[in-house]
């Protein structure tokens, strides 16, 4: 079966997305792991089937390159701005991803913003790292010189620990700057750094909020693949009005035999 493709990338975390709006795609484990592939594929950090929806504008079903699914927030800012291009909906946007209903504004054809879900909560852990859940689990933890740190190593070592080897975690280490916050992210899944994650960034710039004893405001968080900025409120318990902005960019389109 020939399957026609877009590819987009939202701060270099790029992904392969499909219009199934006919619901007539059916990805296996095997097709996914073959279209993700950077050798024999065509490449990319996941693959979003893009889908109609009875009462939203669309929904995004998101597969990470082992098959498994979540939400994925960079992902969503390009699935918004596919439908855009493909002129499915306005710039205010309503769909479905895995974890409920999210609402997104395309601000400009270069720079989209996602609502995250709400109620979010940053817990402390006892070795002076954090985890919340922002749609997928993260752990975080501040590092200094995270650019210099053997960072694959000190990652999965986390992330196949006997805390989180069961469900499995995305791990951040991050470090503050007078502009922001930085972050790299491992991310599961993948099993591999990338050079930017959506739901990271948003973990991240939460624990440094609460760090920083702040109740509302936006944070700029810089990755390897560019600069995204994360808005909050804060009522002393959970994160709420959460909201995702960055850069989502058009790359080619293409067809592959599936």
């Amino acid at each position: 079966m020939i399957i026609s493709f877009y590819k987009y990338q939202g701060t270099g975390n790029d992904f392969i997305i499909i219009d199934d709006r006919d619901s007539t795609i059916e990805l296996t484990k095997a097709l996914i792991g073959k279209l993700t592939n950077r050798k024999f594929g065509i490449g990319g950090d996941g693959v979003i089937l893009i889908r109609d929806h009875a009462e939203l504008d669309f929904e995004m079903i998101f597969y990470n390159p082992d098959g498994t699914q979540s939400f994925c927030g960079n992902g969503s800012r390009c699935a918004v701005l596919f439908a855009f291009h493909m002129g499915m909906v306005a710039k205010q946007v309503n769909f479905l991803s895995t974890d409920g209903i999210h609402k997104a504004i395309v601000i400009s054809d270069s720079l989209v913003e996602v609502d995250m879900i709400g109620n979010i909560k940053v817990d402390n852990l006892e070795d002076g790292s954090a985890f919340s859940n922002t749609g997928s689990p993260h752990y975080v933890q501040y590092k200094n010189n995270v650019d210099d740190l053997d960072f694959i190593d000190l990652a999965r070592n986390i992330r196949y620990s006997d805390a989180y080897k069961l469900e499995g975690v995305n791990v951040n280490f991050i470090h503050s700057q007078d502009d922001g916050l930085f972050v790299r992210t491992y991310e599961r899944g993948v099993e591999a750094e990338t050079l930017s994650c959506g739901t990271g960034v948003t973990a991240a710039a939460l624990v440094h909020a609460l760090k920083l004893k702040l109740t509302t405001g936006e944070i700029k968080v810089f990755t390897k693949g560019g600069e995204l900025s994360v808005g909050f409120d804060y009522d002393g318990n959970v994160f709420n009005n959460v909201t995702l902005k960055g850069a989502a960019t058009y790359v080619f389109k293409g067809e592959i035999d599936g």
